[in-house]
């Protein structure tokens, strides 16, 4: 399973003078912990298909024509698309930088999460060594503990510190 998680939770028309109608499908991309949102056209997401067809092999869109706007066939619309996505997601190894793009995501692993520690079942010295990355390491934590001798107090860290144990006193 990708660390990637998406929904569409709703749509809204827009009415533009210089073009018909159309809808704006909301998108929720839920990735380490963090979220943010996407808006898209459907001409987006075919766009995306298109792109993707070249790449993989997609799962069905959902119909491009609609023949009515109501909002029960639109409804049917964003649950097509957002099943369109998690299909991808769930069914792909690798997502293509073309799908991440669409997405807003920029910094994603490269490797699949079964090659991030390289192969176990070869017995090569190449591959048994590891890989270490330099760690950083603190005496004491600069953020939370000041110098001893530091004349000048970190009132940003004294008022969250502040707003986080002691809300109700007021500040000096």
């Amino acid at each position: 399973m990708h660390p990637v998680m998406v929904c569409i939770p709703s749509f809204r028309s827009e009415d533009n003078a210089m073009e018909k109608g159309y809808t704006v499908f909301k998108i929720d991309v839920l990735m380490s912990g963090r979220q943010h949102t996407v808006e898209k056209r459907y001409s987006q997401f075919h766009t995306l298909h298109k792109m993707l067809k070249k790449l993989i092999k997609p799962p069905e869109i959902p119909s491009k024509h609609v023949r009515n706007w109501v909002p029960r066939v639109l409804e049917q619309r964003r649950q097509g698309l957002e099943l369109y996505l998690q299909t991808i997601i769930v069914e792909n190894e690798v997502l293509p930088k073309v799908f991440l793009d669409f997405l807003n995501i920029r910094h994603f692993p490269s490797l699949p999460k079964t090659e991030s520690c390289g192969s176990f079942e070869t017995e090569s010295e190449e591959s048994s060594k590891l890989s270490h990355q330099p760690v950083l390491l603190y005496l004491r934590d600069p953020y939370v503990l000041p110098a001893a001798d530091d004349a000048c107090p970190n009132v940003v860290i004294e008022g969250v510190i502040h707003g986080i144990f002691c809300p109700d006193l007021q500040p000096r």
